[in-house]
């Protein structure tokens, strides 16, 4: 089963934030109800070996505006900290407040909710992967959020709130992270048999090497080297392979399923059911099915020779 989220280890102020509100709702709580359980057990022991009824207190002024003012200050004070989270999490940067348009529509990253799979493009490059992010560290992402099919919703524990994926509806999100890592991502919205295997992971870099990253994945993999994997290359494109997926230039140009440009640089295989390596990547292509039950990618029974020539083709996809 998937890795829990580890939602108490905050790793940019918007998530900060999120924790901080959580974590001072929960004592305000844990205050009233050891207050109130408290009071319950004091009456228990007091009056547990009396007979009859006790004193009636018909109660008091000072008592009555005692029990109002407190918890008009709690909701006050939680209404004062839940607005500051939104003032956080809605913060615009300098860089997006132009009074321009065109700035204030501009976003940093496309993201496709799909079953069951995440799809991202970055505007203003050619770039186009699937399940994994990769981000700079520091900066403030603005990421457009929407769906290809049913309801989705897009959610990185550590790094920003959550935000549903609609169908014919777009909508945006802002995405930080503080410091360098690799942050575990989910849909948190059910959307069919595989929702649980619907996984995606954020990769932080420092700046400088994001602009690497970047410029590897602008770059076009090297037509593959031996018999084997160019073997590879043509069966890909004469099989229903190319009607799916698209590789840069290639005569592969679908979108219907995962981009598969860089795939053999990516961490894991079928929204994170299993790590990517050439002896998964084989598991994988022998019987998808096997692994993800109901995902639409079927069960082509490809013999051996097949597989061992996608396998060595896929592989230089770097």
């Amino acid at each position: 089963m998937p890795s829990a989220v580890p939602v108490f280890d905050p790793a940019s102020p918007q998530a900060e934030a999120i924790y901080d509100l959580f974590v001072q709702v929960l004592l305000i709580s844990a205050g009233i109800f050891v207050i109130v359980s408290g009071l319950i057990c004091v009456a228990l022991l007091k009056f547990h070996a009396r007979e009859g009824q006790p004193e009636q207190d018909f109660g008091s002024h000072r008592k009555e505006i005692a029990w109002m003012v407190a918890p008009v200050i709690i909701v006050l004070w939680i209404g004062a900290i839940s607005t500051k989270l939104v003032l956080t999490l809605n913060a615009t940067p300098p860089m997006y407040a132009s009074s321009d348009a065109g700035a204030q529509d501009t976003v940093d990253l496309i993201v496709t909710g799909h079953q069951w799979w995440w799809e991202i493009e970055y505007p203003g490059t050619d770039i186009v992967s699937a399940n994994e992010i990769h981000i700079p560290t520091g900066k403030k992402l603005r990421v457009k959020v929407r769906s290809a099919d049913v309801i989705h919703c897009f959610w990185v524990a550590q790094l920003a709130r959550k935000i549903d994926a609609i169908p014919g509806h777009e909508n945006y999100v802002w995405l930080e992270a503080s410091r360098s890592g690799i942050y575990q991502g989910r849909c948190a919205e059910y959307c069919g048999i595989q929702h649980a295997w619907m996984n995606f992971k954020v990769i932080a870099h420092a700046p400088e090497e994001y602009e690497q990253w970047k410029a590897r994945e602008q770059s076009v993999p090297q037509p593959p080297e031996g018999q084997l994997a160019e073997a590879g290359k043509t069966l890909f494109m004469n099989l229903t392979c190319s009607q799916c997926h698209a590789i840069s230039d290639t005569e592969a140009t679908k979108s219907y399923a995962p981009n598969l440009t860089h795939v053999a640089s990516r961490l894991e295989l079928g929204a994170g059911v299993i790590e990517n390596s050439p002896e998964n990547l084989r598991t994988w292509l022998k019987n998808p099915q096997a692994l993800k039950p109901g995902c639409k990618m079927p069960n082509f029974k490809l013999n051996d020779e097949h597989l061992d020539q996608l396998v060595a083709y896929l592989e230089t996809l770097k």
